[in-house]
C-alpha cells in the first residue's frame, strides 16, 4: 500500500480532488446505509439538501488528498486569521487545538507545526492506530514528521499529551469521534444524545491550557486549503459534563459555517464500542 500512496503522491492535487470527488458520488449511488445516515445526520442539524450537498464529493476529496499530504510537495495553505493561535501560544499555558471531521484535518495539524514548533515546540496530535498492518506501516511513515508527534489512543498516547500542555506546547485532537466504551459521556450534538469524549474537556481542565478551535478548508481546483480558528469565547466550565456539552456547542457553530465540506456520513450517533 505504501507504494500505491507514493504513486498518487505525486499527482496534482486538482486530480487527486477530481477523483475523490467522484469516489464520493460513488460511494453515495452504491450505498443505501450511507445515504440514509447521511441525510438524517444533516437533517438533525436542521439543513437542507442545498447546504450539503457539496459535502458528498469532499467526503472523498478527504481520501484521496492523503498521499498527497503524507508524501508529495507541501500544499498551498493560506491562514484567513490566526489570531486565536497567536495569542494561545503567547499565553504559555499550552494550546488544546480542537477540529472537527470538517474540510482538511490532516492539513491543520501540518500548518500548525510549520507555522509554530520552530518557536513553540512540536505539536502533539492524538491518532486512532490502523487495524490493517500495511495501512499501519503508511501512516507512521507519513503523520511523525519534523514539528509534529503523532500519539496513540492509549493511556501512554494521554500521558504524552499530558505532559506536553504542561511544558506549554500545543496538542490537537478530534472531539468529534466516538470513544471507545467508558471514555466518553452522551452530550447533545446539534439536539441529539451522541457518546462524546471526555478526553478534550479533561486535558484542557486539569492542564489549564488554551482552548482553541481551527479546521482547514478546501479551495476549488486544487488551490489548497484555507486555515481558519477560533477562541472558544469563554472558559471552560470547571463541571467535566458541562465542559463537554460546551465543546460539543463550538464544534456545531464551526460546521455550521461551512456544511459542505463536513463528514455527514460518520456514524456520530452510533453506540460506543468495547475496548
Amino acid at each position: 500500500m505504501l507504494s500505491w500512496f507514493r504513486f498518487f503522491s505525486h499527482w496534482p492535487l486538482w486530480a487527486l480532488h477530481l477523483l475523490g470527488h467522484a469516489a464520493g458520488w460513488l460511494a453515495w449511488l452504491l450505498s443505501p446505509t450511507y445515504r440514509r445516515r447521511f441525510m438524517d445526520n444533516a437533517h438533525q442539524a436542521g439543513l437542507g439538501w442545498g447546504r450539503v450537498v457539496a459535502a458528498i464529493g469532499h467526503a472523498g476529496a478527504m481520501s484521496t488528498e492523503l498521499p498527497r499530504l503524507w508524501f508529495g510537495q507541501p500544499a498551498p495553505v493560506l491562514w484567513a486569521d490566526d489570531r486565536a493561535a497567536v495569542q494561545a501560544y503567547a499565553s504559555g499555558q499550552g494550546v488544546l487545538f480542537l477540529t472537527p471531521h470538517l474540510g482538511c484535518f490532516e492539513i491543520t495539524a501540518q500548518a500548525l507545526a510549520a507555522r509554530f514548533s520552530a518557536e513553540h515546540g512540536p505539536l502533539t496530535v492524538l491518532y486512532r492506530p490502523a487495524r490493517r498492518a500495511d495501512l499501519g506501516e503508511v501512516m507512521a511513515s507519513a503523520r511523525n514528521r519534523p514539528g509534529l508527534e503523532a500519539v496513540p489512543t492509549n493511556l501512554a498516547g494521554v500521558r504524552q499529551m499530558i505532559k506536553a500542555l504542561r511544558a506549554g506546547r500545543a496538542v490537537g485532537l478530534l472531539p468529534d469521534q466516538v470513544p471507545p466504551e467508558g471514555m466518553g459521556q452522551w452530550a447533545p450534538f446539534f439536539g441529539k444524545p451522541a457518546y462524546t469524549m471526555t478526553l478534550a474537556a479533561r486535558l484542557a481542565l486539569q492542564t489549564g491550557a488554551r482552548v482553541v478551535v481551527i479546521w482547514g478548508e478546501r479551495l476549488p481546483w486544487g488551490q489548497g486549503y484555507r486555515l481558519h480558528t477560533r477562541s472558544l469565547g469563554h472558559d471552560l466550565s470547571p463541571d467535566l459534563d458541562v465542559a463537554v456539552v460546551q465543546i460539543n456547542q463550538a464544534m456545531e457553530r464551526v460546521i455550521s459555517q461551512q456544511p459542505g465540506q463536513y463528514l455527514w456520513g460518520y456514524a456520530r450517533y452510533k453506540q460506543p464500542r468495547s475496548e
